[in-house]
């Protein structure tokens, strides 16, 4: 009777292993609500510090950092509270930095606006730029090893960036830059940079700032705890914007993004675990929302992945791609969700997109996606991409793996291609693709698909056809 069980048993799990589309079906998003539900906004003593009282002059022409940094030592040695930002405009030289039990409060009517000279940026901080970690200029608002933080209320936090300052250092005519003006190309510190990442040179050793040209991202909570920015607007980064990195229990919501930069990804979590983007807009120069977990040598050193990642009722705009993954993703990416969204415009390439390439290495796997309305993208609803162009260590090879794709009651109405994928031939395709209950209209090309199995079309119309899941995958 004993080995009867057991044998029924193994039958029972046989079953369960050929059927992925049904026992997905329900589970995953049983698991996306309970992360949602593992995800608690901190929580701040009802004690309230105004800038103003510390010496904060509005009408934008004072230097207001001192007294926005004395207010936030003072909140934080007290135990914490809000430091409160009240209508008006004020100047800030340099970064904030904000500190544990703090939640900075940018009142409707204020905005933040920030020094465009990158001197007031140093001295340099333990940072990421690209996936890699090294010592450069700090983050406009940055946090270390803080918990219990909070960037929120109805006002906007202005990087001032533009072609005349952050923008013209990636040495590209559109954003301002002309032969012979210094740029991140002619101080060799992008490749500098990544030849460190690939030698494994010690971070500390890694020391940027002034004279490479590279430019700081805008908000950087690094190694924390329990995040929250809620209902700011933010505009004009020098390039990634939101960019929390091996950080957890991170809520982003309803909040604005405006940035037509170079790289200006609108919100980049990175090594992450625990994360919601609910109800914001993204109206970015790169990828609307991008889910990274290092790149190439630093992301296999450090081995965390960015997982449990839910993105919820968002619209984009403009940007390279809508919910991304990649390409600095050698950490790894599961448990990725994205249900709800609006993405629609002539100037965004793709609405879910992954990137990567033979270099990054890594697993992307287990992602969501349903209850997504597309108006019009440039090139594909649907862009899975294992050839993403490698820009460095290419005598390196680290092949990804791709796997367990759920797109469900997807629709669109414009766009080049409907699911387009490139995979790698041999050992190495893009597996377990499933598109239902999906439609796609005015696709130029259709579809497009190179080295994939496990491939599911089920209730998946292409121009107003239905379309077959091909039987050779």
């Amino acid at each position: 009777m004993r080995r009867l069980t057991y044998f029924i048993i193994l039958i029972a799990l046989a079953a369960c292993k050929t059927n992925p589309p049904e026992q997905a079906a329900g589970a995953p998003w049983a698991q996306m609500e309970q992360i949602i539900d593992s995800i608690r906004p901190p929580v701040f003593p009802d004690a309230v510090f105004d800038i103003t009282g510390f010496g904060a002059v509005a009408g934008g022409q004072a230097d207001c950092l001192p007294a926005i940094r004395a207010a936030i030592e003072k909140c934080h040695s007290e135990g914490g509270g809000t430091v409160e930002v009240p209508p008006g405009e004020y100047a800030v030289n340099g970064p904030i930095h904000l500190k544990s039990n703090v939640n900075l409060h940018i009142s409707e009517g204020a905005t933040i606006r920030f020094s465009t000279l990158p001197e007031h940026y140093l001295p340099v901080v333990f940072t990421r730029w690209e996936g890699v970690e090294c010592m450069n200029y700090s983050p406009l608002i940055y946090a270390f090893e803080q918990e219990n933080i909070a960037i929120t209320g109805g006002g906007t936090l202005d990087g001032q960036a533009d072609s005349t300052n952050w923008w013209k250092w990636v040495d590209k005519e559109e954003y301002g830059w002309r032969e012979g003006m210094p740029s991140q190309k002619d101080s060799l510190s992008r490749p500098r940079l990544f030849g460190w990442n690939t030698r494994e040179v010690p971070v500390e050793e890694r020391i940027l700032g002034e004279g490479a040209y590279l430019r700081p991202n805008f908000i950087q909570p690094y190694r924390c705890r329990n995040i929250l920015i809620d209902s700011v607007t933010i505009l004009n980064s020098p390039m990634w914007i939101i960019h929390p990195v091996l950080s957890e229990n991170i809520a982003i919501q309803n909040v604005r993004v405006i940035s037509h930069g170079p790289n200006s990804d609108g919100c980049d979590p990175e090594s992450c675990r625990n994360v919601l983007i609910k109800n914001c807009y993204f109206d970015t120069g790169d990828d609307c929302i991008a889910l990274k977990s290092g790149r190439n040598q630093d992301g296999r050193r450090i081995g965390r992945p960015i997982e449990n990642v839910v993105v919820q009722g968002c619209r984009m705009k403009d940007g390279h791609g809508g919910i991304v993954i990649g390409s600095e993703v050698s950490g790894g990416a599961r448990n990725i969700f994205g249900e709800d969204c609006r993405m629609d415009s002539p100037n965004l390439d793709r609405a879910i997109r992954v990137k990567t390439n033979k270099v990054r290495g890594g697993t992307i796997e287990n992602l969501y996606f349903r209850n997504i309305a597309v108006g019009e993208v440039g090139e594909a609803v649907v862009r899975v991409n294992m050839r993403y162009p490698i820009y460095s260590d290419t005598n390196q090879t680290f092949i990804p793996v791709v796997q367990n794709i759920f797109v469900e009651n997807v629709q669109s109405s414009k766009s080049k291609y409907g699911v387009l994928i490139d995979g790698y031939s041999g050992q190495h395709p893009v597996k377990n693709v499933h598109i239902v209950n999906c439609r796609f209209d005015g696709a130029e090309k259709g579809n497009s698909i190179e080295f994939a199995e496990g491939l599911e079309f089920r209730d998946f119309y292409l121009n107003g056809t239905l379309v077959e899941t091909p039987a050779d995958n």
